[in-house]
């Protein structure tokens, strides 16, 4: 299977007082991408929540290598890098979509959560087709 990238233009709203994008944007974008990429995968967050499990969020990271400017065209590449039965972490590389210029580059770190029981869960065990698709796109950093 192969993943696009989420394709984003970037919004006036997000811009700081020097024209470009705020850097607390870049973690926003990352959700959006992570939910394309669930999406693409044929198992959408909602159907994931639906079925008692939330991805949530331990720990995000993002290096900053060139600005984003209001109206720039990115594409955002999803992965997963890392996968264990209860925790799962997803990386990022933001490219401008006409020059392919770096512009971050990070990621995102999480554990399955039931949220029936309020506790962590081994996504392997709780929804294994869930699992075994990100554990067959799981790539090397």
């Amino acid at each position: 299977m192969i993943i696009r990238p989420l394709i984003r233009k970037a919004n006036y709203y997000e811009t700081d007082q020097m024209g470009i994008i705020h850097h607390s944007n870049y973690i926003r974008w990352f959700e959006e991408a992570r939910i394309d990429f669930m999406e693409q995968i044929g198992f959408g967050y909602a159907r994931a929540v639906k079925a008692g499990i939330d991805l949530a969020v331990l720990e995000s990271c993002c290096k900053y290598k060139s600005m984003v400017r209001f109206s720039d065209t990115v594409e955002i590449l999803a992965s997963v890098t890392d996968l264990q039965h209860a925790r799962m972490t997803v990386s990022y590389i933001i490219t401008d979509a006409n020059s392919g210029e770096l512009r971050s580059q990070g990621y995102t770190s999480h554990c399955f959560y039931d949220n029936r029981k309020n506790k962590p869960v081994s996504l392997k065990k709780a929804i294994p087709e869930l699992y075994e698709l990100f554990n067959g796109l799981k790539v090397d950093e």
